[in-house]
C-alpha cells in the first residue's frame, strides 16, 4: 500500500468516525427532546384530522356541486393545506418570488384558519343539537366567525406593543443610564418582507437607543428572499452609537449559519456566538450560541470569562434554565423564541413549557425579559398574544 492510498483510507476512516459521532449526538439529543418530538407529531396529526373534518363538512354543504366542481374544489383545498410544507421543503430553491411567497403565505394562513375553523365548526355542531334550524347555516356561520377572528388577528399583529421597563442594577454603569432597544424573532423572509422591515427600523430608530440587541431569529427559513429584496440596505439604516448585537436563534441554523454570517457582514449587526463584548460604559454583552449547536459552550464556562464586578447582559434565544442562569450572577437576560404561542390556545401550551414564556420578571438576581417577538413565524396573526419591542432603561 502506497502513501497516497493510506492517506485516502485514513481520511475515509475519519469521515466515518465523524458520522458515528454525529449519530450518537443526534440520538442523545433525541432522547432529551422526545416529548417535543411527540408533541410535534401530535400537532401534525391534529392538523391532518382537522383538515379532513373541514373538507367533509364543506362537501356536505356543497352536495349539489357537479363532480367536476368537487374535483376542482378538492385539488385547491389540499394544495392550500399542504402549500406550507411545499414552501418549507423548497425554501432554498430559486423560483419566481411571487410563487415562493404565495406558497408560504397561503400555507401559513391556512394553518391558523384550520385551527379556528375546526373550533368554530365544533361549536356550531354542538349548538345545532339544541337549535336544529341552524343546521343549514352551520358551515357559513363558522366560516364567517373564523374570517372575522383572523381579520382581528392580522390587525393586532400589525400593531406591536412597545414595553418600557426601568432596570436598576447593583453594579452601576459608567456614565449614567443607557437606553437599550431589545427585539427578537423578526423572521425576515417571505413572511416579514422589506416594507414591514422599514416600519420596524423607523420604530426602533425613533427611540434613539444607545444600544440595540437582537435575541435571535432575525432571519426566517432562507436567505434568498433577503437577497431578492435587498434587506441589508434597510438594516444598514439602524442607528445605535454603542452598537447592534445579535445572538443566533434556531432559524439562523435552519437558513444556514455560514450564509447568515456572510449576509450580516453587509450590515452593522455583529453576530455573537459564545462571545463576550465589553462596552465603553462597562456593560458586558454575552451572546450565547443557540441550542441548535449541541456543542455550544456551557453557560457556566462562559460566565468564567466575564468580569463579575461589571454588569452582564445575556442574549440567549431560547429561554431554558432561567433559574439556573439566575444563580450564576447574570444581571439581565434577554430571550425570545416562544412567540408566546402566537395564537390562543397555543399560548396556554407555551406557558406550561417554559419557566418564563413571555414578558418581564425580576428573579432573585436577574432581570429577565422574554420577547413574544417583534414579528412572527408563518401565520400573520396575533390572537390572544401581542408582538412586542422592549425599551430597557438600564441604570
Amino acid at each position: 500500500m502506497n502513501i497516497f492510498q493510506e492517506t485516502i483510507i485514513n481520511e475515509e476512516c475519519s469521515q466515518v468516525i465523524c458520522v458515528f459521532d454525529e449519530l450518537i449526538l443526534l440520538l442523545h439529543h433525541a432522547k432529551q427532546n422526545i416529548h417535543m418530538k411527540l408533541m410535534f407529531l401530535s400537532m401534525i396529526t391534529a392538523y391532518l384530522c382537522g383538515n379532513v373534518y373541514i373538507f367533509v363538512r364543506a362537501l356536505q354543504m356543497l352536495s349539489g356541486l357537479s363532480l367536476g366542481g368537487k374535483l376542482a374544489l378538492s385539488l385547491c383545498y389540499w394544495l392550500a393545506a399542504f402549500s406550507l410544507v411545499i414552501s418549507l421543503f423548497a425554501r432554498n430553491i430559486e423560483m419566481p418570488e411571487f410563487l415562493s411567497r404565495g406558497l408560504f403565505s397561503i400555507g401559513s394562513v391556512w394553518l391558523v384558519f384550520t385551527l379556528y375553523m375546526v373550533l368554530a365548526l365544533l361549536a356550531t355542531d354542538i349548538v345545532r343539537i339544541f337549535l336544529p334550524a341552524l343546521k343549514p347555516y352551520g358551515f357559513g356561520i363558522a366560516l364567517g366567525c373564523t374570517v372575522c377572528l383572523l381579520a382581528y388577528g392580522y390587525f393586532n399583529y400589525k400593531h406591536p406593543d412597545i414595553n418600557r421597563i426601568d432596570i436598576t442594577l447593583d453594579k452601576p454603569l459608567e456614565g449614567g443610564p443607557m437606553k437599550v432597544v431589545a427585539i427578537s424573532d423578526v423572521h425576515l423572509g417571505n413572511g416579514t418582507r422589506k416594507p414591514q422591515l422599514q416600519k420596524f427600523v423607523k420604530m426602533i430608530n425613533a427611540e434613539k437607543p444607545d444600544l440595540i440587541v437582537i435575541g435571535g431569529d432575525l432571519i426566517d427559513n432562507s436567505l434568498l428572499p433577503l437577497y431578492q429584496q435587498n434587506m441589508a440596505e434597510e438594516l444598514r439604516q439602524l442607528e445605535a452609537p454603542m452598537g447592534i448585537y445579535l445572538s443566533p436563534g434556531n432559524h439562523e441554523y435552519i437558513s444556514g449559519m455560514e450564509e447568515c454570517e456572510r449576509f450580516l457582514k453587509d450590515t452593522p449587526i455583529q453576530l455573537l456566538r459564545d462571545t463576550i463584548v465589553t462596552l465603553p460604559n462597562g456593560l458586558q454583552i454575552l451572546g450565547r450560541d443557540d441550542r441548535s449547536n449541541r456543542r455550544r459552550t456551557p453557560i457556566a464556562d462562559l460566565m468564567k470569562k466575564a468580569d463579575a464586578t461589571k454588569p452582564i447582559l445575556l442574549l440567549d434565544h431560547q429561554p431554558y434554565e432561567v433559574a439556573k442562569k439566575d444563580s450564576l450572577g447574570i444581571d439581565i437576560q434577554f430571550s425570545g423564541h416562544t412567540h408566546h404561542g402566537q395564537v390562543w390556545p397555543l399560548s396556554l401550551l407555551v406557558e406550561n413549557m417554559y419557566e418564563q414564556s413571555h414578558g418581564y420578571r425580576k428573579w432573585t438576581n436577574s432581570h429577565v425579559y422574554v420577547s413574544s417577538g417583534l414579528s412572527l413565524w408563518g401565520p400573520p396573526f396575533r390572537i390572544g398574544t401581542d408582538s412586542d419591542m422592549a425599551v430597557l432603561t438600564i441604570k
